[in-house]
């Protein structure tokens, strides 16, 4: 029986789906026993250890490690050299982790990905049952690390740049040797898992620092920029920080509401006054430049190790790199922004874009976070900006914050200044009948954030019923 491109993509997924899912878990343990890099080191010698076919950059940090990913893969691409990109989590559909040269892993690839590590995984499975004491086999997020190594090989790439999933220091990726490691900023997120101070949370991150292997730090706060650099220190690397060996001044795009536009670049290195002078950048925001400028350090360890990385190639890149889902246009009249947000720093960053760069009359926020995140203080710093808002939940995950707590939490707040209406919606669909319900105008704002999972599940409902301002 033949079965069809969607019936294998539905067999692999299902497959990785019954393993152990810490990102839709509400108990996330964090310690050696769960988080096992002995094991994931044994799946990658079982698969032939595709990582030590790539030369790596490794990427952790609370917020921006994402975007900083996308524009070192980017400009490696541009460049000339065929790099994979591994992310997470996904919006909407799981190849989104996987992509060389900006193409995702297509659906019949990653099948047979599954198929090739499924039994080395069963194998494993059984072996660990039986060990002293007994052990679960691999997790969803090692087996979709593993797999983005396999494809990254079997697709040709040379380079791969890694994300961290959380932490740093036991996360998956941390078996890899890396070229460079980067950390691209330090604030309270994951405190239960990480640690509720930003030294501890630093101590984390940092612990994807490799013996004599390269620093870049983009970490500005007292707190953890000792941590960070006493770390490299210990490990013999060379550590090159923001606001210390390279710096940035960035002139945002000032009505992305009414058309696409782009923000300008500088970045000064070292003796050099621009190292990169007016280079256009397509994703939105001051807190994207500083990414952006982590990312050029980056590319300048990448050359001190003799690769070619021409300047033009970087700019074309950063002119035209997407990343779904960070300050991200996804309509206009009325505009409609996506931004993945879901911390008190990445909110701080949402707000200070949308008021630089959006003019609106009236501003609409649709919101929905996840369990043992700082929901008050994202709440805090959101209200005050919004004249309407529809808090929710995203579907099919145990994580999500309930309705009537995002309530009871907006209700406590004194907001000063502009009033926000809140009203509340059961799930995605409902919560846009609600905005619908708004009468949006074409010069109205509607923002949408606080989960990955939210926009996934969103941008499936706006397609459905589409908004027409008045």
């Amino acid at each position: 029986m033949t079965v069809s491109v969607e019936e294998a993509r539905r067999g692999a997924i299902d497959f990785l789906l019954n393993r152990i899912d810490y990102e839709r878990s509400t108990a996330v343990p964090y310690e050696e026993r769960q988080y096992r890099l002995d094991r994931m080191r044994d799946l990658l010698a079982r698969l032939g250890r595709p990582d030590r076919k790539l030369t790596i950059v490794h990427v952790a940090g609370t917020k921006g490690k994402g975007s900083t990913s996308a524009l070192v893969a980017a400009a490696l691409t541009e460049c000339g050299h065929s790099c994979g990109l591994f992310t997470s989590p996904h919006l909407e559909r799981l190849e989104e982790r996987f992509v060389v040269d900006g193409k995702l892993c297509e659906p019949l690839e990653l099948a047979a990905l599954v198929d090739r590590i499924r039994p080395i995984v069963l194998t494993m499975d059984e072996e660990l049952a039986k060990a002293t004491p007994p052990d679960l086999g691999p997790t969803y997020f090692e087996l979709t690390t593993a797999i983005a190594l396999l494809h990254f090989v079997e697709r040709g790439a040379t380079h791969a740049v890694l994300e961290v999933g959380m932490g740093g220091r036991l996360d998956s990726t941390n078996v890899c040797q890396s070229a460079v490691s980067v950390i691209t900023s330090i604030s309270l997120d994951h405190t239960k898992e990480l640690g509720d101070t930003l030294a501890k949370i630093a101590w984390e991150k940092a612990g994807i620092i490799k013996p004599g292997v390269p620093v870049v730090s983009g970490v500005v706060d007292d707190e953890p920029r000792a941590v960070v650099r006493r770390i490299a220190a210990e490990r013999g690397c060379r550590l090159t920080e923001l606001g210390r060996d390279f710096e940035f001044t960035y002139r945002p795009a000032r009505d992305l509401q009414a058309a696409p536009a782009t923000g300008r670049l500088d970045i000064r290195s070292g003796a050099e006054q621009h190292a990169l002078a007016d280079v256009a950048l397509n994703l939105p925001g001051r807190h994207q430049a500083a990414n952006a400028a982590v990312a050029w350090a980056v590319l300048e360890e990448l050359r001190r190790g003799g690769l070619a990385l021409p300047e033009a190639g970087v700019r074309r890149a950063w002119e035209n790199v997407q990343w779904p889902g960070r300050v991200e246009v996804v309509g206009r009249r009325p505009c409609i922004v996506f931004d993945a947000a879901h911390n008190v720093a990445s909110v701080r960053a949402l707000v200070e874009t949308l008021r630089e760069s959006f003019t609106a009359r009236r501003r609409i926020l649709v919101f929905a976070t996840t369990l043992e995140k700082d929901v008050d203080g994202m709440l805090r710093e959101l209200l005050p900006e919004f004249d309407e808002v529809v808090l929710t939940r995203y579907r099919n995950n145990a994580r999500a914050v309930p309705v009537e707590d995002l309530a009871r939490l907006a209700a406590a707040q004194r907001v000063e200044g502009r009033t926000s209406h809140w009203q509340v919606a059961s799930e995605p669909a409902t919560a846009w009948q609600a905005v619908h319900a708004l009468k949006p105008s074409v010069d109205d704002l509607i923002c949408v954030t606080g989960s990955f999972f939210l926009l996934g599940q969103m941008r499936k409902v706006i397609e459905a019923a589409p908004l027409s301002g008045r």
